[in-house]
């Protein structure tokens, strides 16, 4: 807190309690009907009134100053987090880069093996309606042709089964 803003607070609060003294003077000396000493009072209540809206008026100032070095230090603060950011930023590029080298010099080659139950999927899906590996012919009803050969279905929202003039063409799927 600025040294003004707690002189205006302390100023104001202790001037606002000056003004009950002045305050009970008129009160008395008009229950007396005393016009004098309530002229008297009045004027004291105005010197403190107004000593205490000068305080008031002095907070204000040091609360605009502290508001001011507050945006200061969160600017600052603000510019100190985007240079941090910029130099990991830019720390993390540089690893990047020498791990980018370092497997561009180890010649690293991902290799893709085939299991036994692929390749036997692979022959089964590539064979001819008429033959198969061994020579034999094979039964062309649909139960024994190849998945790769049946034709699209369609299910309508009943379960029923549906055949599309344009299956295969587009797919539109809705969640």
């Amino acid at each position: 807190m600025h040294t003004k803003t707690m002189e205006g607070l302390i100023g104001a609060r202790t001037n606002m309690e000056l003004l009950n003294t002045p305050f009970r003077v008129f009160k008395e000396a008009r229950r007396k009907g005393d016009t004098a000493m309530m002229e008297r009072a009045m004027g004291y209540m105005g010197d403190v009134h107004e000593d205490a809206y000068e305080y008031k008026e002095e907070a204000d100032e040091g609360m605009k100053k502290d508001a001011e070095e507050t945006r200061k230090i969160a600017e600052e603060q603000r510019e100190e987090m985007i240079k941090n950011r910029r130099e990991e930023r830019e720390e993390q590029q540089k690893k990047l880069e020498e791990e980018r080298k370092e497997n561009k010099n180890d010649n690293i080659v991902d290799t893709v093996e085939i299991s036994e139950d692929g390749k036997v999927l692979l022959k089964e899906n590539t064979q001819t309606d008429e033959s198969d590996a061994d020579g034999t012919d094979v039964e062309t009803d649909a139960a024994a042709k190849p998945k790769a050969d049946l034709e699209p279905v369609f299910y309508s929202s009943a379960g029923e089964v549906k055949q599309s003039e344009d299956a295969g063409k587009t797919v539109s799927a809705s969640v």
